[in-house]
């Protein structure tokens, strides 16, 4: 359906396919700092909506379904739901999540890996409930569990199509074993299926991440879900999802995706087919839509390097230890500061714990502020207690009144981090008798 798309040129749309962690305010971002305290995440909903509306003009004979796993905060979910998206879940909490930022279940699509049984139990019930709900799965396992549950409604086959593509193997889910029906299963699957549910759609995912020199793969792995939906019957089924996986640059070197050459190259890989065509953006809509920003404690001159010490960690934006990723950072306090080599970590006891390692940045003083960019994709998602530390504030600018930053998750405390630990503490009578849960106080501290 994709092929012959009307080409869009990005010049005409009202913002750039790229935002750098330059092109932020750094006045602003000092302002929020000073205010709401570091380490702080900003949101700028305007971006997310702006990123949106390009990724599904280019698209614009397709489905285009935002994929809630990079970032389920409401604002942004808001955000998007009021620009006409539809929302794509990966686990139970994303649909519960979904639902109460205001989406119509009926339009959801919940994407099962391996599912937990509360989860399948939730999507089964309000499947019942919502007959518009679409499940997917990924092993035979999920569709008889869901069967035993009396679900008999909407469903999607995971295809794994064998090959991956993105910035990091571990995000190559296309070539992932745990990922989706082996490609040569799907046929006999999918009649077995027709008599045990409403089969609607072939889903399939190929990796996280794709710029430029990913898009012959992604496009090769495209056009063999395509074939394989053309062989199951296109015609008899309602859609053909290719997931989404489009980048955004990180490294400054790194150009943008021009979405609508891309669109063309997405039309060419999948031909004809009667089927609509469903794209899951995730980290196009949000990764450069929210910044970190973060206070420089500590300046330490090594025989290696210089090690700039900051107040978040892998716990803020866990991404470089996991992923290896690099993220831009300036200095917010001292653009144009004379450059040198340094290297920016946090307060974790771990040597994963860095941020960079002997990148050129204006040399940051103490009490400095830097800005961390491109962290909306799987920021926030993947911020974490290590250490005991409670996870950041995180607010958001734009929308009806661009002045005004309102706090979308206010700053947890150390009673955050330890209240279910203390809640089941207070009621192990048998064990402690109360007594401990009576001498904690309401901040988690001894009385």
């Amino acid at each position: 359906m994709l092929a012959g798309l009307p080409v869009i040129p990005l010049m005409n749309h009202s913002s750039s396919p790229a935002r750098r962690v330059t092109d932020w305010d750094f006045e602003r971002l000092g302002a929020l700092a000073d205010e709401h305290g570091t380490p702080l995440y900003v949101l700028d909903t305007d971006r997310v909506r702006e990123n949106y509306e390009r990724f599904s003009d280019a698209f614009d004979d397709a489905h285009v379904m935002y994929a809630a796993k990079a970032h389920t905060g409401r604002a942004v979910l808001e955000t998007l739901l009021e620009a006409g998206a539809d929302i794509e879940c990966a686990a139970r909490g994303e649909l519960q999540r979904a639902v109460a930022a205001g989406a119509d279940p009926n339009t959801l699509q919940y994407t099962a890996v391996n599912p937990p049984d509360a989860d399948v139990k939730y999507g089964a019930d309000l499947g019942a409930d919502h007959p518009g709900l679409t499940i997917t799965g990924g092993a035979r396992d999920t569709f008889d569990r869901l069967e035993a549950r009396g679900y008999d409604g909407r469903v999607a086959i995971r295809v794994n199509p064998g090959i991956g593509t993105g910035h990091h193997e571990k995000v190559a889910t296309g070539k992932d074993a745990k990922f989706g029906i082996p490609y040569d299963e799907v046929p006999a699957l999918a009649e077995e299926l027709r008599d045990r549910f409403d089969l609607v759609g072939l889903h399939a995912h190929m990796g996280s991440g794709v710029l430029q020199e990913d898009l012959e793969d992604h496009c090769r792995a495209i056009g063999k879900v395509a074939d394989l939906a053309r062989d199951v019957g296109d015609s008899a089924l309602e859609f053909v999802d290719f997931g989404g996986g489009f980048g955004v640059p990180y490294h400054p070197d790194e150009e943008p995706l021009d979405m609508d050459v891309v669109a063309e190259q997405v039309g060419e890989a999948v031909g004809e087919l009667d089927a609509t065509v469903k794209l899951e953006p995730g980290r196009y809509v949000v990764a450069d839509a929210e910044v970190i920003v973060t206070r420089v404690n500590t300046v330490k001159e090594t025989p290696e390097t210089t090690v700039v010490g900051v107040d978040a960690s892998l716990a803020t934006l866990v991404r470089p230890a996991m992923f290896d990723a690099y993220h831009p950072i300036a200095n917010v306090s001292a653009p144009d500061r004379a450059e040198e080599p340094v290297s920016v970590g946090g307060p974790c006891c771990t040597s994963a714990d860095v941020f960079c390692t002997d990148r050129p940045l204006p040399r940051p003083e103490r009490e400095d502020l830097l800005t961390i960019g491109n962290a909306g994709a799987y920021g926030y998602e993947l911020a974490s207690h290590f250490h005991s530390q409670p996870r950041p504030a995180e607010v958001a600018i734009g929308g009806d009144d661009e002045a005004d930053a309102r706090v979308v998750r206010r700053r947890e405390t150390m009673d955050d981090v330890t209240r279910t630990e203390r809640e089941a503490l207070r009621f192990d009578d048998d064990r402690l008798g109360g007594v401990r849960g009576e001498a904690v106080g309401t901040e988690g501290e001894p009385e």
